[in-house]
């Protein structure tokens, strides 16, 4: 069903095991999203399982993997709707190996709900994704203590962990102050859609209240159009449907379009949402099509498609501000890491490094070090392996920002602010 509502996406993140996917099937269950006899079904299938308390997880974890391993792998798609919004939840894996669908998760959002289990507080992980949040464009964030009942509804408890939340997102550029830290507990529902008598002692708004605090992100629509493709599925009948995001500009139908770096051109025939199809896509729209002229393998997953007369930039080099957040030793030239931009994995080499900054004031400190280590700001000069989108972060935010990810770990985050473009023939 098409919406009037302003559409917005949200990323549930956190620690592995916090409760994020229950948090959001207790918010879809709440919302009419998903039936209760459909929960009932699940509760019955968990306890068979031994894996009782799990059956609001499963309304997103519905890969059969997933639920019997009891953990979030795939970034699911879920809708559901508050007074104000009609979200499109992106789920977030916690679990350390998944990191990397994460961001691919965390890059599509336009704000998000950090959940964090009272008992444990502040973890490695919670802290891994604040960053990546942060960097990779979330600018409002609500903050989800979880749990609350495994801790007795304890107001003591919650403020420490509150105390720890704030030191951590100050930390990232988030505002403390300005941020909704809120105790639930996602298994029992308390604070999720009305506010719990166990907690009187809370005086702010339940969960999906909370959510209507957020801003409307703005629509992009005047930039020239960007949609990095997430999959490709092949149709019968229909043909090759790409499916993706639009984060600038505007898809119509009958538009003529271009896709970097593959270098192929097609024409949109039709444009699909949720199930219906609709003649045009505005940025935030999930969105898959079908196009004329593209086969199946003549475009992947990390591609672009943008106008054919203003096609995706495809770098041979870009100069970009990063952050090292961790790495066991140094970071020198030469060093080939991951780096997840959009929806892209690209190994790319450091070239040069410009120039060391003072994270706080943006000030060079050092011309040309010879190496960065944790904790470092930096301008470098990067250089792909193979052909690769990436946009300057001041015409095209939503292409100009990435994750650089190696030994199963994030080492450091970024954004591009300046390109030398490939000839693409």
């Amino acid at each position: 069903m098409a919406s009037d509502k302003p559409h917005m996406n949200l990323a549930v993140i956190g620690h592995i095991d916090h409760g994020k996917s229950t948090t959001v099937g207790r918010m879809m269950f709440e919302t009419g999203a998903v039936p209760a006899h459909i929960i009932e079904g699940y509760r019955k299938e968990a306890e068979s399982k031994g894996k009782a308390t799990f059956e609001f997880a499963w309304v997103m974890d519905n890969l059969k993997e997933e639920r019997e391993r009891g953990i979030t792998i795939d970034i699911a798609h879920k809708r559901f709707d508050t007074a104000k919004f009609y979200f499109t939840v992106v789920d977030c894996p916690g679990h350390r190996d998944f990191v990397k669908n994460m961001i691919t998760g965390a890059s599509q959002a336009d704000a998000a709900v950090l959940v964090v289990a009272a008992p444990d507080g502040v973890m490695e992980q919670t802290k891994e994704h604040v960053f990546l949040a942060r960097t990779l464009g979330i600018t409002q964030i609500i903050i989800a203590i979880n749990k609350m009942d495994s801790v007795k509804y304890d107001e003591k408890r919650f403020n420490e962990v509150k105390k720890d939340l704030s030191d951590l997102i100050k930390m990232v550029g988030y505002k403390p102050d300005e941020t909704l830290f809120i105790p639930i507990s996602s298994l029992a529902g308390a604070n999720i859609k009305v506010n719990s008598p166990e907690m009187a002692w809370y005086k702010g708004p339940a969960l999906i209240a909370a959510l209507d605090t957020f801003k409307e992100p703005d629509k992009p629509t005047d930039k020239p159009m960007r949609l990095p493709i997430q999959d490709v599925y092949s149709i019968s009948g229909i043909g090759t449907v790409p499916v993706g995001r639009v984060e600038t500009g505007i898809v119509k139908k009958g538009m003529k379009v271009s896709f970097m770096p593959a270098n192929k051109v097609g024409e949109i025939k039709s444009i699909e949402m949720h199930h219906e199809e609709i003649p045009q896509a505005l940025p935030g729209d999930n969105v898959g099509f079908n196009v004329r002229g593209i086969g199946k393998g003549d475009i992947r997953r990390g591609d672009v498609m943008g106008p054919a007369e203003a096609p995706p930039t495809v770098a041979d080099e870009f100069t970009a501000q990063i952050v090292v957040l961790q790495h066991p030793s140094a970071l020198t030239v030469g060093y080939t890491p991951v780096f997840h931009c959009h929806t892209t994995q690209t190994a790319c080499t450091f070239m040069e490094l410009k120039k060391k900054l003072d994270p706080r004031s943006g000030q060079t400190k050092e011309e040309n070090p010879t190496f960065l280590k944790s904790g470092d700001a930096a301008i470098v000069v990067i250089k792909p392996t193979k052909p690769m989108v990436i946009e300057n972060v001041k015409e095209l935010p939503q292409l100009g920002r990435f994750a650089v990810r190696d030994m199963g770990q994030t080492i450091a985050a970024g954004m591009c602010i300046a390109i030398q473009p490939k000839q693409m023939l």
